[in-house]
Parts: C-alpha cells; structure tokens; sequence
C-alpha cells in the first residue's frame, strides 16, 4: 500500500485522526512510537528548526524535500507535507515530495509571500488563483491515493462565508480535502464539515487564535483530522533551554538528569542494537 493510501485509510479508521508533527526524522519515530498513525512536516518547522528563521516563505522547496527524505526514511508512518502556497510550481512540488515519499501535501490561499496562519498580515489571491493551483497539483498526481489537500486561511481576512464558499470552489477544482485554518468556534468547523463532501482538517496549534478544543470537540463537529503542527517542538525548544540555563548557570547538568531522556531509552529508539549486530555481521564477513 502507497503512502497516500495509507493516510486515506487512517483517515477513515480513526476519527479524527491524531496527526502529530515532526520536525524531524528522530521526532517521527517518537511519534510512531507513542501510537500515532500519520505523521506531519510543518513550514514554520522547517524553517526555525532547521534554519533559524521565522515562518515566512523564506525556504525552498529543495529544504522541505530533504527534511522528507530523512523523516520517511526513518518512519513508516504516512507523512502529510507543508507545501505552503507550492513555490510557483505545484506540478513540481508534488512530484518533488512523492518522490521523497510523503503522503500528500496542502497548498495554501496566500500570496507567495505569505505569514504564519495565525498572524497578522495575511493577504490572500483569488480564489480563481487557487484553484488553478489546485488543478495544476491535481493533475500532476502520479498516483490517485496522493493527497492534494487545500487550506484556505479566508476565515480570518474576508470572513467565515467567504472561506466557506472558498473551501467549495476547491473541492470542485479537484481538493482531496480541506484545511480550515484559523477558525475560532467549534460550530464553524461543524459547518464546515456539514457543507463539505471531503474530509476537514483542524490545526490544533497552540497560541493561536483557535481554542484549545478538545479530540471530544472536533469529534462532535464532524473533524476528520486533528492536527498538533509543533507541540513536541515547543515543549523541545522550552527544555533545551532550560537546560542551556542550568549548566550555564551551575556548571552542572546533575539536576537536570531526572528530566533526561535516558541513554538506554535512546538506544532503545533508535533499535541501537539491532544496526549494532548488522553492522557486526558484515564485519565479520569481510575478516572472513
């Protein structure tokens, strides 16, 4: 079963599907790990994590891809792909993040020189423009199960009607499904989801102007999916400095130990053991 097939069948057996991010190939096998069954590779995360800049459109597609690469080279896990607004060639994009192996991917409404969808400033194009986007994607499918899904952020710059009648042009320009980003109310994602004929997704990221919802929540609504874009990120960044403090502060990391990822624990993540006695095996077979 193709990656795309197998987020289409999460999709419909777990509702809604937990989709945890990852920003890297270590975070997907946690994720994997802990039960999850669909894995994420948020823009905002490659950016910062792997570059250190704010999320605003400032890297490529070749930067993304990689980080794909290594996440579903270490992850069986079916990965949905930022794609942000596709880099002025949907039709490369897709193929560009099939073939590193991801699930699918979600353009965006904005401009090319877009913002965090939970910011100010955002400024959208035409929806007559987004479709077109959607349609170039569309058609560069190299397989049917590839998820080419559309996020419109409309809600919070022309308003919740306007991105509903947005979400309808591109489901009939050929959206898998939808990302409603940005919205404020669990009765708006209802409305979305009871307008709709494909699967809605809901970015449940923190800080941002959606509530913290329950899974209970969006389950009532009708949510299809639940996305965590940058949880373990947050919680990782706020750790690691903690501990930069401590040692910097003490000259020791002795109190910091109970909080550790332990190296067993490590070891044990990775199948340490398991690459250890490959890598034995062939040793001993080139000495013989």
């Amino acid at each position: 079963m193709n990656a795309g097939a197998l987020f289409r069948l999460a999709v419909t057996e777990e509702r809604p599907l937990q989709i945890a991010g990852a920003i890297n190939a270590y975070c997907a096998r946690l994720a994997e790990l802990a039960g999850f069954r669909a894995i994420y590779l948020s823009g905002a995360g490659v950016a910062n994590a792997s570059f250190g800049l704010p999320d605003l459109g400032l890297t490529t597609l070749d930067d993304v891809a990689e980080e794909v690469h290594r996440i579903t080279g270490a992850s069986e896990l079916p990965l949905l792909v930022d794609a942000d607004t596709g880099w002025g060639d949907p039709a490369m994009t897709v193929g560009t993040f099939c073939e590193a192996g991801a699930a699918g991917l979600h353009l965006e409404d904005q401009v090319e020189s877009k913002r965090c969808g939970h910011r100010p400033g955002k400024v959208l194009v035409s929806p007559q423009e987004m479709c077109a986007r959607i349609n170039t994607a569309v058609a560069a499918k190299p397989y049917d199960e590839f998820v080419v899904m559309a996020r419109t952020d409309a809600c919070s710059v022309e308003g919740y009607e306007a991105a509903i009648e947005r979400a309808k042009l591109y489901v009939e320009a050929g959206a898998d499904m939808i990302f409603a980003e940005a919205l404020s109310r669990i009765d708006d994602y209802q409305r979305f989801t009871q307008t709709l004929s494909v699967p809605v997704l809901a970015n449940m990221t923190e800080f941002g102007q959606t509530p913290m919802f329950s899974l209970s929540d969006y389950r009532l609504a009708g949510v299809a999916m639940v996305l965590y874009p940058l949880t373990a990120f947050r919680m990782m960044n706020a750790a690691a400095f903690r501990a930069y403090r401590t040692v910097r502060g003490a000259g020791t990391q002795r109190t910091l130990l109970d909080e550790m990822q332990t190296r067993t624990e490590l070891y044990e993540s990775l199948d340490y053991e398991k690459y250890e006695h490959e890598l034995d095996a062939v040793l001993t077979k080139r000495k013989s």
